[in-house]
């Protein structure tokens, strides 16, 4: 398992480094210049303005070759300082990241955990009631079919501008200030419900189908016409199908990590939801290299992270893995 467990950390680390250079690569081959694109929103006089850029240029460490820059991006990462935000200068990049993690775990662990569960057990329900199966399966392709954005600005409109029942902008309203209180917390439900709903929906009927073909798969193999001939009851069966079924969606889970962050980048446009996803169009209508480059790497890190903990859920439920560990070894 020691062997095991290194080898995946040696590829996580190698995907971070490859993938934090690539972070860092992209903001650089954008057209334009961001420090010029601050002071355009300040009324100066040429020279002030010529004075000031030199100035920034200096304070940002862009007046350095490329290289230089790419090795002080390393050294100030191990120190934990991911830069100053050009956009909202001077606060720094991690700060204004920190504000804005909390709502994108709000929005996706909900969204990814229970379109997960709810998705597989509807899929198994679906395997074996004729008439659920003609409901959710055509259901299931339509949902996993709908691009994010475009269910987002469906539900957008119709229960937030139609019914008037979810606000359809912001995490809370402009009126209320962050506390800990019922009416607060009861407010900021009522701006999640959307952007959640119109993730949990499209990942839910990507799950269901793949569990239902999954379970309908594992229901014709040997083993269960064996238990079936060796009058095992059917529950019996169905739960062994189950286990052997689930475990190529604990891979899937993984694989669709990225897809669904993804989907939470335009989802979160969508709303105005203040998440990472809100803070890289920001920084990318801004120039702002150093904004852009701290959220893209708190998604690779979370992505990576979460991977990491689907193959150890993976060693723990498949005893398979664990006997190819121990065949290793010998």
């Amino acid at each position: 398992m020691r062997r095991y467990f290194g080898r995946k950390l040696f590829i996580y680390a190698l995907t971070f480094f490859l993938a934090a250079t690539i972070d860092w690569m992209i903001p650089r081959f954008m057209p334009g210049d961001p420090v010029q694109n601050m002071l355009s929103r300040a009324a100066l006089h040429a020279e002030a303005a010529e004075v000031m850029h030199g100035y920034y240029t200096r304070a940002f460490g862009l007046d350095v070759p490329v290289w230089q820059q790419y090795i002080n991006f390393w050294i100030a990462l191990f120190h934990g300082d991911l830069g100053t935000s050009v956009y909202l200068f001077p606060q720094p990049v991690l700060q204004i990241i920190m504000r804005a993690v909390p709502y994108d775990i709000f929005l996706l662990l909900p969204a990814i955990l229970l379109s997960w569960l709810a998705g597989n057990k509807f899929g198994a329900f679906a395997a074996r009631s004729k008439w659920l199966d003609n409901t959710i399966s055509p259901l299931g392709y339509i949902l996993t079919a709908t691009p994010y954005m475009w269910l987002g600005i469906l539900l957008a409109w119709f229960f937030g501008i139609v019914l008037g029942i979810f606000p359809i902008a912001g995490a809370y309203s402009f009126t209320m200030r962050p506390h800990l209180s019922w009416a607060f917390v009861g407010n900021l439900l009522k701006h999640w419900f959307l952007p959640f709903a119109s993730l949990f929906l499209v990942k839910f009927g990507g799950w269901a189908i793949g569990m239902r073909n999954m379970i309908i798969y594992e229901l014709e193999a040997d083993y269960s016409h064996y238990l079936e001939a060796l009058g095992a009851p059917r529950k019996l069966v169905r739960q062994y199908a189950y286990r052997n079924a689930i475990l190529p969606q604990i891979t899937g889970l993984g694989l669709d990590l990225g897809v669904v962050v993804a989907g939470a980048l335009v989802t979160e446009v969508v709303f105005s939801y203040p998440g990472i996803g809100y803070l890289i169009l920001a920084a990318i209508q801004n120039q702002d290299y150093f904004l852009i480059q701290g959220c893209f790497l708190f998604i690779i890190i979370g992505v990576l992270l979460a991977n990491f903990i689907i193959d150890i859920v993976y060693v723990i439920v498949d005893p398979r893995t664990r006997t190819g560990m121990q065949g290793e070894t010998v």
